[in-house]
C-alpha cells in the first residue's frame, strides 16, 4: 500500500524520500494471503495479484558527505544524525522526519489557468531573452538568492519540505507527445514549466556546453568558423531523407558521421548530445533522434526540453486533478489483492481490496509488477543516482541554469549516462543547492555504474583532486526495473485486464504515452484519446438551466444556488 501518487513516477520531499528509503531498507514482510472465497458467487474464481513493491527497487545505498550542525541542536530537534562522510547501506536505518510527500503538496503554490491553446505556462529563466513573436509567458514566484553558506545535513532535513525529488528522471520534448497531450487535453492548466537552458557534455575531463540552436552555434567559442559552417550544413541536410541516407541503411550512425568529415568535435556533439545515441546505433534511429531534437528547438526556448516546476511527479497529479473534476476517485493506502473472474466469459467482474471489499468493474488496468512471475521476459534494470550538491557542474554568470548533460562511457564496460541538473528556481531544491539526477542502463549495481561518473564530475572523498568541482552533500543510488523490456501480452489474464509497464530508459515520455493511448483504444475504441476538457465555468450540471448564467436569477427570482438550497430543503 502506498501513501503517495504515481508509484515509481512519484516525487518526494527530502523527508518523504527518507521515509521511502527506510521502507525499502526494512526486511520485507511476507504477504499474508487472505481467503476471499466467501465473497464469490457461483461461476466465479479468484486470481491473486503479486506485491508490486517486492522487486521494483534494489541495490539501494545512501551516502552523506556533509557535516552536522551542533550536536545538541541536532539531537534536540530529533533529526537524523549521520557522521561526516558516513555511508549508509541497506542494513542501516535512515530515520525520516514526520513530514510526508502528501503533506508537502499543500504547500505548493499551484498556478492554474492562463495557458493558450497551443502554449504551456513556461517560466523564463532569469536573463533569458524573450521572443517577441510568441505569446507572453507567465512568471513563477522566484526564490531567494542562494548563499554560499555551508549546507549541513540537519539543514537539509529542516528544509526538507522544500525539496521535490523525482524517482525517475526525464525531460519533456517541447514537440513531444506529452506536451502535445497536455495542450490538447487542457491538463496543462494545472502545471507550470521551465526551459532547460543548457545542453552540456563531458569530454576530455571537462564539462562543455553544446551549441545546438543557430544562435548557439554562431556564438560558440569552441568551434572554428569552418566547424560552424559544417555543423549548420549538416543539421539542415539531415532534416529530409536523402539517397545518401538510404545508402547507409542498417549501418551505424557513427559511420555516417565519420564519412561526413565533420571532425571529432562535431561528431561527439551530434552523437552524444543531440541524437543522444550510442556508437552502434543504426543510422535510421540516429537520424530520427536528431530530427526529433531539432524539431523541438525554438518552440519555448533555445533547447528542445522543458521541465515541470515542482518535479515530474506533478504530471501524474495533474491528470489526477483533471480526472477528479469529472468524478474520478483515487484511493491512497489501498491495494488490490485479487481479481474476481467469471469462469464462462473469462472476464474480470470485480476486484477485492486488502480490506475484503468487493468493487465491481468493467475493465481493469494493472502495472506489470502486479502479475509477478507471470512476466515472460527477464527484466532489465536502470541505474539511478540522486545527488544534492552545493554548486553547478558548469558555473556561469547565472545561478538559475537547468542543464541536460550527456556523459559518454568512462570505460569499456560502462554505459552512457544522462544527467539532469536542476536549480532552485525549478522548485525542486533549496537556495544554495542543486538537485542532480543520473540515469543509465544497468551493467551492474547503480553504485558500480554511476559512482565513477560522480567522482569525475563532482568533489567527493573518493575524488580528492577535484577541489574545483561542486561538492556532493548527500546522494542515493538505486536500481529500478526498466519497463521497456517487459512483455505486455501472454500473461493468461482475463480479456478485460490490461497490463502496462513502468518507466523506460529514454529521456522523453513517448513510450509511456504510446502505451496509455493503446490501452485506451482497446477499452474505448470509438472515443478520442484525452479530448479537450471544458473550462470549469463552461460545465453545465444536471438540473441547471444552460440559458441562465451561474449565480443569476431565473424567472422565478431564484438563482442556481437558490434552487440547490430549495432542493436540499425539500429532500
Amino acid at each position: 500500500m502506498r501513501s503517495y501518487y504515481a508509484a515509481n513516477w512519484a516525487s518526494f520531499t527530502f523527508n518523504g524520500l527518507l521515509s521511502w528509503i527506510q521502507q525499502y531498507q526494512e526486511e520485507p514482510q511476507p504477504k499474508e494471503v487472505q481467503d476471499w472465497s466467501s465473497l464469490l458467487d457461483e461461476g466465479e474464481e479468484l486470481v491473486y495479484l503479486s506485491n508490486p513493491d517486492s522487486a521494483s527497487i534494489s541495490n539501494l545505498q545512501v551516502f552523506c558527505f556533509t557535516s552536522e550542525e551542533d550536536e545538541e541542536e541536532a539531537q534536540s530537534s530529533d533529526l537524523p544524525n549521520p557522521t561526516e562522510e558516513k555511508a549508509v547501506n541497506e542494513d542501516t536505518d535512515v530515520k525520516p522526519s514526520a513530514d510526508s510527500n502528501e503533506e508537502a503538496t499543500t504547500e505548493k503554490q499551484e498556478t492554474v489557468g492562463g495557458a493558450e491553446e497551443e502554449q504551456l505556462q513556461v517560466t523564463p529563466t532569469e536573463g533569458e531573452e524573450q521572443d517577441t513573436d510568441k505569446p507572453h509567458l507567465s512568471t513563477a514566484q522566484s526564490q531567494l538568492e542562494p548563499t554560499r553558506k555551508r549546507i549541513t545535513y540537519a539543514h537539509l532535513v529542516k528544509e526538507g519540505r522544500r525539496f521535490n525529488i523525482d524517482l525517475v528522471s526525464k525531460l519533456m520534448y517541447s514537440r513531444g507527445s506529452l506536451v502535445d497531450l497536455l495542450i490538447k487535453s487542457n491538463v496543462s492548466r494545472y502545471a507550470e514549466f521551465k526551459n532547460v537552458t543548457r545542453i552540456l557534455t563531458y569530454r576530455n575531463g571537462n564539462v562543455e556546453q553544446v551549441p545546438c540552436s543557430r544562435a548557439d552555434v554562431f556564438a560558440s567559442r569552441q568551434l572554428s568558423v569552418v566547424e560552424k559552417r559544417k555543423l549548420m550544413r549538416f543539421l539542415t541536410s539531415c532534416m529530409e531523407e536523402t539517397e545518401e541516407h538510404q545508402a547507409y541503411s542498417g549501418r551505424p550512425y557513427l559511420e555516417f558521421l565519420c564519412d561526413q568529415k565533420l571532425g571529432d568535435n562535431l561528431q561527439h556533439f551530434l552523437l552524444h548530445s543531440i541524437a543522444m545515441v550510442t556508437e552502434d546505433t543504426p543510422i535510421e534511429e540516429g537520424l530520427a533522434a536528431t530530427r526529433h531534437f531539432l524539431r523541438s528547438l525554438g518552440r519555448y526556448g533555445n533547447t528542445p526540453f522543458l521541465f515541470p516546476l515542482y518535479g515530474l511527479g506533478e504530471i501524474p497529479q495533474c491528470f489526477c486533478r483533471m480526472c477528479a473534476v469529472f468524478g474520478g476517485i483515487y484511493c491512497l493506502r489501498h491495494s488490490v489483492d485479487c481479481l474476481v473472474v467469471d469462469k464462462d466469459t473469462n472476464r474480470c467482474k470485480a476486484v477485492i481490496d486488502n480490506r475484503g471489499q468487493r468493487i465491481s468493474c468493467s475493465h481493469f488496468v494493472v502495472e506489470d509488477s502486479y502479475v509477478g512471475k507471470k512476466a515472460a521476459a527477464p527484466r532489465r534494470l536502470l541505474s539511478r543516482a540522486v545527488l544534492i550538491t552545493d554548486g553547478s557542474v558548469l558555473p556561469s554568470d547565472s545561478d538559475q541554469q537547468v542543464s541536460m548533460v550527456t556523459i559518454p562511457p568512462v570505460a569499456a564496460r560502462y554505459p552512457v549516462v544522462k544527467m539532469v541538473e536542476l536549480c532552485p528556481s525549478t522548485m525542486t531544491c533549496i537556495p544554495g543547492t542543486y538537485l542532480v539526477h543520473l540515469t543509465c542502463q544497468s551493467a551492474g549495481s547503480a553504485y558500480e555504474d554511476l559512482a565513477p561518473v560522480v567522482t569525475r564530475c563532482f568533489h567527493t572523498p573518493d575524488s580528492p583532486d577535484q577541489e574545483n568541482r561542486p561538492s556532493v552533500l548527500w546522494c542515493v543510488y538505486f536500481n529500478m526495473v526498466d519497463g521497456s523490456g517487459v512483455e505486455l501480452e501472454g500473461h493468461g489474464l482475463p480479456s478485460n485486464v490490461y497490463v502496462c509497464s513502468g518507466l523506460d530508459s529514454t529521456l522523453g515520455h513517448e513510450y509511456a504515452i504510446r502505451q496509455a493511448e493503446l490501452i485506451f483504444q482497446k477499452i474505448l475504441p470509438e472515443e478520442d484519446f484525452c479530448p479537450p476538457a471544458p473550462n470549469p465555468e463552461d460545465i453545465i450540471y444536471d438540473g441547471e438551466n444552460p440559458s441562465t448564467p451561474a449565480g443569476e436569477e431565473d424567472e422565478d427570482g431564484a438563482g442556481e444556488e437558490g434552487k440547490r438550497e430549495q432542493s436540499q430543503t425539500q429532500e
